[in-house]
């Protein structure tokens, strides 16, 4: 006769949640503007830096605009009507005004179906009025080959 012993089992281990809002992959340190900055210095910051834009916010932190290559194209064109691209507008005459911003909290799927909505490339991240962050697509597609099917 073959007797089975079960010696003493550990309480199974209690899974955390897998982090899935959009402040677990947001980026926190952005590069902003003001809107009283001069486009030549937004064009400067975006090539020194590698990026296609950024958040515009006032004086306390608040978003108020971004500003993109796009809306750098648009100083570039003014300047030819010149016959030279002067490059010396505002920021406040080029940016985008009309900015959807999204909330920390919210679910990364949730996110990601708000981007084949909007097709746009970067969601700002706003609590209590204030810009916290901003989370592109390629964080978002960073976070979900992170996860594990068992997360899901």
């Amino acid at each position: 006769m073959v007797k089975s012993y079960k010696g003493v089992t550990a309480a199974p281990a209690e899974k955390k949640p897998f982090p899935i809002q959009v402040k677990d992959y947001m980026t926190s340190k952005l590069i902003t503007f003001h809107p009283d900055q001069q486009m030549d210095e937004v064009i400067e910051t975006l090539l020194k830096n590698r990026i296609s834009g950024g958040p515009v916010v006032d004086e306390k932190g608040r978003l108020i605009g971004v500003i993109s290559e796009g809306d750098c194209m648009k100083e570039v064109v003014k300047g030819k009507y010149h016959n030279m691209p002067t490059l010396s507008g505002k920021v406040s005459d080029f940016m985008s005004t009309n900015v959807v911003s999204i909330a920390p909290e919210m679910n990364i799927f949730d996110c990601a179906d708000m981007y084949l909505e909007k097709r746009i490339r970067r969601f700002p991240v706003v609590e209590m009025g204030k810009l916290v962050g901003q989370i592109s697509q390629k964080d978002i597609m960073r976070a979900v080959h992170r996860m594990k099917s068992s997360t899901w």
